[in-house]
């Protein structure tokens, strides 16, 4: 079970970060198009800084969302 857990962990962290990227990226990229003040370098660093930002917060949550779930079954 234990090995499920991380896997299972690191699939969800994973998967929230790449989605919370993507909301980023596509609400950054409106704010490019109307505004000059910020390049697309500029974009794919915050990119980066909120995947990782993100990646520490959601491992931080989903074992326990995760473990829970696991022992109702």
């Amino acid at each position: 079970m234990e090995k499920k857990l991380g896997f299972y962990s690191t699939l969800a962290s994973l998967v929230t970060s790449l989605l919370i990227v993507l909301l980023f990226y596509t609400l950054a990229m409106q704010k490019v198009q109307e505004n000059m003040m910020y390049t697309t370098v500029d974009v794919y660093g915050g990119m980066v800084f909120v995947f990782i930002l993100s990646m520490i917060v959601s491992a931080s949550i989903w074992p326990g969302v995760i473990e829970k779930r696991m022992t109702k079954r």
